[in-house]
């Protein structure tokens, strides 16, 4: 119960402090940019909003995912990407530009499409009569933790450039430290099912993860979007927010196995993101 309940207010804390690094990278213009990227924004936010949840139903379906796992898998596929994709962008030679617009952005839609695709699994997977949807004051817990904190870091970063400057690295070790600490606390919450969850859904997880990166490159290439461009929205679409997902199932939905997808992915990602950096690099 004491882990449980630590893990619980570290929660907000970590997620806050992550969000506030975002902030820090963000100005007016990078929403005002989808104007000059809008087809490229338009496929990515497409890419984001409906092939993702639709791919990831997809293979929990397929997989036959026990419910909790199942909705694990929607809450990850419905999180918006995380500012880890604007570094392997940059390494992979993406338009780092076009990351920052679509992460603002995809973080901003997300507030009112990640409610709505959860209660949606929810519905799907376990059925109205056990199902618990995110409620309205849940919701706006949500939208405080995460706008709050980026509203912060992008007013730092207008009224004092240079303090934003040098806080800049330091809270992106913090945030990387916090990300390993929030995904090892949720692995530990559930350490007694923790191999069996991992048999269930870390097949899953990675094809997840693989495709995620594919649509997100292949699908912008199939409209003749520019290489770089779509380098940019596979590195957007295949790294999530795993913290908010992390933190909607623990302390919105109070279901700790449905954390575990967005742990698992949190862990892969990172290997995943390096070969396929490496690969679209090379071609």
């Amino acid at each position: 119960m004491q882990q449980s309940n630590l893990l619980t207010v570290f929660l907000p804390i970590a997620l806050g402090i992550i969000m506030l690094g975002l902030g820090l990278t963000l100005t007016i213009d990078d929403f005002k940019r989808i104007v000059k990227y809008p087809k490229a924004a338009f496929i990515g936010l497409f890419c984001q909003m409906i092939l993702l949840p639709t791919v990831c139903w997809g293979i929990a379906v397929a997989f036959g995912l026990a419910p909790a796992l199942a909705v694990g898998m929607m809450l990850l596929a419905a999180s918006p990407g995380g500012a880890t994709a604007n570094l392997y962008s940059h390494l992979s030679n993406g338009d780092v530009a076009l990351n920052i617009t679509l992460t603002a952005v995809n973080s901003l839609l997300s507030l009112f499409t990640l409610p709505l695709i959860v209660n949606l699994s929810l519905l799907y997977f376990i059925g109205a009569e056990r199902s618990i949807p995110m409620q309205f004051g849940k919701i706006m817990e949500v939208f405080a933790i995460v706008l709050l904190p980026v509203s912060i870091g992008m007013l730092i970063r207008r009224f004092a450039p240079l303090v934003a400057a040098k806080a800049d690295k330091p809270v992106k070790i913090a945030s990387a430290l916090l990300l390993v600490l929030v995904i090892a606390g949720a692995t530990l919450k559930e350490k007694d099912n923790l191999v069996n969850f991992i048999q269930q859904v870390g097949l899953p997880v990675l094809v997840f993860n693989v495709l995620s990166m594919l649509v997100g490159y292949t699908v912008p290439l199939m409209f003749r979007v520019a290489p770089r461009q779509a380098i940019a929205i596979g590195m957007e679409i295949g790294i999530h927010n795993g913290t908010l997902a992390i933190y909607i199932a623990l302390n919105v939905l109070q279901d700790s196995a449905m954390s575990i997808p967005p742990a698992l992915y949190g862990l892969l990602m990172f290997f995943t993101a390096a070969i396929f950096g490496y690969w679209v690099k090379n071609r």
